[in-house]
């Protein structure tokens, strides 16, 4: 998403724990924009308001508005989209990760693949980041967090857009709920098993996963990003939007505390620090696309 709004966590260190994690996503309400707009013109707008993972962002506001017009929605550029979703997750792993470990980044690396990812030269620049520089850091980081060797790793989300029209429209209640990490350090994992396919998949020339599904004016698109599904929801009439939604990824895994409490559930903070240190990483598991401020009292 864009650098607007913020996400702020508070919560309590007694002496034995972290305790009274509470949460606070604040977003602008920008897709109130797109109100009375022709579809045409949201597509055009959405990369420019969301600025993080543009690419993913108008892939999906375009398959929602196809979908919600009942036309066939336009080709995407699946190059493009990979190398997103690798620029997103390499810059949490190799600078984002080490910081919240302790250990050293990767930046060279990191900045030398950045320069490479848009020319001819990206699959070379690819492989050597994956193969000479990214293992040694996640090694280091994985040890810190103290991640089991058989701790399992999952593949890329299932996008289940229909579940989210039904949602959308209010045949059901409650909205499909979010994939959750089992742990920090299998957030970390699943991660790099993440951009090793994405990897692959840019090698190959794999189609990237973007899927939708409409009824009567109304449309819901998803796509992947690096954090998790993007969806974004459309209702059209006469060709103009009258309503629309996004539920990124960071709206899902930060509506309130449940997911940051899962994760620190059990974890041994020694002192005010490792709080504040166990707190950051959890939050890093879950991911947000925007700012956040942390604040601990001291019971």
């Amino acid at each position: 998403m864009s650098s607007g709004g913020l996400l702020s966590i508070q919560a309590r260190y007694t002496g034995q724990g972290i305790a009274s994690l509470s949460v606070a996503l604040n977003r602008p309400p920008v897709t109130r924009l797109f109100i009375g707009q022709a579809p045409e013109v949201v597509v055009k707008t959405v990369p420019y308001i969301y600025t993080l993972c543009a690419a993913a962002q108008r892939a999906a506001a375009q398959a929602a508005l196809a979908a919600a017009q009942g036309i066939e929605r336009r080709p995407v550029d699946d190059g493009e989209l990979w190398t997103e979703l690798l620029h997103e997750n390499f810059w949490r792993l190799l600078l984002d990760w080490p910081a919240a470990c302790g250990q050293l980044p990767g930046k060279e690396g990191f900045v030398a693949w950045r320069n490479e990812r848009l020319g001819e030269h990206r699959l070379v620049a690819t492989q050597k980041l994956l193969q000479d520089i990214l293992p040694r850091v996640a090694e280091r980081c994985l040890e810190q967090l103290g991640a089991a060797e058989d701790l399992p790793a999952s593949g890329f989300p299932v996008l289940q857009p229909a579940a989210w029209l039904a949602y959308w429209q209010g045949a059901v209640a409650d909205e499909p709920a979010p994939r959750w990490p089992a742990s920090i350090a299998g957030a970390l994992l699943t991660r790099l098993h993440e951009t090793q396919a994405a990897a692959e998949a840019l090698a190959k020339g794999t189609p990237f996963p973007v899927a939708a599904a409409g009824d009567d004016g109304w449309g819901v698109g998803q796509t992947l990003t690096a954090r998790g599904v993007l969806t974004h929801a459309a209702r059209v009439r006469e060709g103009r939007v009258v309503n629309y939604r996004v539920w990124a990824p960071t709206d899902c895994h930060f509506a309130d505390a449940h997911g940051l409490q899962t994760l620190l559930a059990g974890r041994p903070t020694a002192d005010l620090g490792a709080a504040r240190r166990a707190i950051d990483q959890a939050v890093l598991a879950l991911d947000p696309c925007l700012p956040y401020v942390v604040e601990i009292e001291h019971a």
